[in-house]
């Protein structure tokens, strides 16, 4: 008889697991409070799977750089403080992380996680013939509008035999559409790759109905865990209990809710946005995938559309949209690439990015012997899913794990 897991949380983490479970021979139930899968964080990201560039965004030096950021106008990040002591824990974890040693250290793990889930990824692609998502091997460009982090970037890359460093002219020839754009330089990574994160999670989805192994529970909210003596044992859907063999918890940001004695979860949300521009015959997007360096946006062509994202908001859990921090998003993109698009046709999306302060995720066991972690990938969710789904599958199936999961293991509270 096969094994059981319950994973809550309907997003590109939640669907992968799913789906790695379901490769390893699981029997799974999905749990999704919304009434449609991969429609919050999901739903409309960057659109880049930036394996090779995944350092995390605590770094030395950040701190007073923000401070530089929020006195402007068209600021990359926006703090608005609250009387939330689970905000005020976070960013004080966050200044912690914020030293170099720290950064390289988190950075390294980050790698190992991303390198693996580009390998699993292309496994699902090879072996299952999964499609269907507009994925392209497109490469990408780190511009940068500035000689000084230019330099900078050049004397630290990070991986410097797969990345070339081109000059403003170099970028021309390599992509038209960066002809009249106002950068300087840029590092160019051709393994990049891009995506569409909704449609990737509809595949899964669909793959995982054909299989006659998941059951989707839509529109029903986890209300509670029961557990005793250090085992979960069922999960609450309002007045219905289902028990579990093994719980994955996944829910993003939302996990906080869920958290049991004994399990520290230090999340916080990180509100982005994000255009969907149609780009019709007249127009000449990018075809790379673009990272603005100094204004903090990325690029990524998907199918007849540019996906632009950008944006730090720690504002609480408020994921409306934000009218002068789209327009501004949209005033940057028009005078970085005028023709990429129709731009008075965007599509306005923001979601809510699940974060830790070091920007390592939470992978892995708990003090609960059958309850499990993977949640906190921040802006890399896309990037780091079918990883962390292929190494939730392998620990709960008690096999080695593909990698050494120094950093990701969940703190005890």
């Amino acid at each position: 008889m096969a094994q059981h897991a319950s994973i809550i949380g309907g997003g590109v983490i939640g669907l992968a697991t799913a789906y790695a479970l379901v490769r390893d021979g699981f029997d799974v139930t999905l749990i999704e409070a919304r009434d449609a899968l991969g429609n919050e964080t999901s739903f409309a990201n960057g659109g880049q799977l930036s394996y090779r560039y995944v350092a995390p965004l605590a770094d030395a030096g950040v701190p007073l750089q923000a401070i530089g950021w929020m006195l402007r106008g068209d600021s990359p990040l926006k703090l608005r403080p609250r009387f939330d002591p689970a905000q005020w824990r976070w960013m004080a974890a966050f200044i912690a992380a914020c030293r170099s040693s720290v950064n390289r250290a988190n950075a390294g793990h980050l790698l190992r996680l991303a390198l693996l889930s580009q390998a699993t990824l292309q496994a699902w692609r090879e072996e299952d013939g999964l499609e269907g998502f507009h994925w392209r091997r497109n490469g990408k460009l780190v511009t940068f509008r500035q000689a000084s982090s230019f330099d900078h970037a050049r004397k630290n890359l990070a991986a410097p035999q797969q990345q070339q460093v081109l000059s403003h002219a170099d970028c021309a020839r390599l992509d038209p559409a960066l002809a009249q754009a106002p950068f300087v330089g840029a590092i160019h990574t051709p393994d990049e790759e891009v995506g569409d994160c909704h449609a990737f999670c509809q595949q899964l989805a669909a793959r995982l109905r054909a299989s006659g192994r998941c059951e989707f529970r839509l529109g029903q909210a986890v209300t509670g865990i029961r557990h005793a003596h250090g085992v979960v044992n069922a999960i609450e859907l309002g007045d219905e209990v289902l028990p579990v063999e093994q719980l994955v918890v996944a829910a993003g940001h939302r996990s906080t809710m869920l958290a049991l004695p004994g399990i520290d979860l230090p999340l916080y949300p990180l509100k982005g946005y994000s255009l969907t521009v149609p780009i019709g015959t007249q127009h000449r997007a990018p075809d790379l995938s673009i990272t603005d360096y100094d204004r903090k946006i990325v690029y990524a062509r998907i199918g007849e559309q540019l996906r632009v994202a950008a944006m730090v908001d720690i504002v609480g859990f408020d994921a409306s949209l934000a009218p002068k921090r789209l327009a501004l998003l949209k005033r940057q993109a028009r005078e970085t690439f005028a023709n990429a698009g129709d731009y008075d046709h965007a599509i306005e999306w923001a979601g809510m990015r699940p974060a830790t302060p070091s920007g390592v995720p939470l992978l892995g066991a708990t003090a609960y012997r059958n309850l499990w972690l993977n949640l906190g990938h921040g802006a890399l969710g896309f990037t780091l899913a079918c990883a962390s789904a292929r190494l939730l599958s392998e620990l709960i199936s008690q096999r080695r794990p593909s990698i050494d999961l120094q950093g990701f293991t969940p703190r005890a509270a």
